[in-house]
């Protein structure tokens, strides 16, 4: 059907507000994405590496790699390109009025994921994945590696979804419409997991939106995120008929 007036394809003066957020999440994860499933960066580890120091270097390099990707190169790209926003209008910051809310549900959602976290990963699905860092011994240093990893990546995550995503989409669009989008694209950087997480990304994507918008920053997301990534990580390293756990020099 062709429309009764064309469409005007000219630049508006807030279109950029939501333009460049929109096209960042989806080229930085992409960028992340490929490299880290590459092949390629993979048999450069494990050629030069034993198995299991290969395996933690290569998890650690991809992770860092979400960091840069997902959390760093968009924050300067939207420093210099929408400089109306701040780090803190982005959601990375420290807001007093809202620290006793932020406190409260960060622990009240921790406490609900944990236990969902703990018998999900015991699945032997979920073991086909995870722990991420397939090392048959771990030791004290790996675990430490892995959960500052971790922390990092979601860091860069959760600042490009539910920051940079997020609060220019609202004030442009609207609560609703920006959650939406926000939504639609969490759940689809989860589909080459599985549907599980899939379905799971809707309805936790919805309540951290509303949470970082109610609180103005990341830190209810990240911390609840890491809290669910750690959870699963570990219980699946204690579960995993392949994989076992070692104190340092035993």
């Amino acid at each position: 059907m062709i429309p009764s007036e064309p469409f005007s394809f000219s630049w508006k003066e807030n279109d950029l507000n939501t333009f460049l957020p929109i096209l960042l999440c989806i080229v930085t994860f992409a960028v992340y994405w490929f490299i880290a499933q590459s092949e390629g960066v993979k048999r450069y580890f494990y050629k030069r590496y034993e198995y299991d120091r290969a395996s933690v270097i290569h998890i650690t390099f991809n992770r860092l790699i979400g960091f840069m990707a997902m959390g760093v190169f968009p924050g300067i790209i939207c420093l210099i390109f929408l400089p109306q926003y701040s780090l803190s209008d982005l959601g990375l910051t420290y807001n007093p009025s809202t620290t006793l809310f932020t406190v409260v549900w960060t622990l009240g959602l921790a406490l609900l994921v944990f236990p969902f976290a703990y018998f999900s990963a015991k699945r032997p699905k979920n073991l086909i994945n995870y722990p991420q860092i397939r090392s048959k011994v771990w030791t004290k240093q790996v675990v430490l590696i892995n959960a500052l990893g971790w922390a990092l990546y979601l860091l860069g995550y959760e600042f490009m979804f539910r920051g940079i995503l997020l609060f220019p989409l609202t004030e442009h669009l609207g609560v609703w419409p920006a959650i939406a989008i926000n939504i639609a694209l969490y759940a689809a950087t989860h589909i080459p997991k599985g549907l599980d997480e899939t379905i799971g990304a809707i309805p936790f994507g919805l309540v951290v939106c509303i949470l970082t918008l109610a609180s103005g920053t990341i830190w209810i997301a990240f911390l609840v995120h890491l809290t669910l990534a750690l959870t699963n990580c570990y219980t699946a390293l204690k579960f995993h008929p392949d994989i076992h756990y070692r104190k340092s020099g035993k």
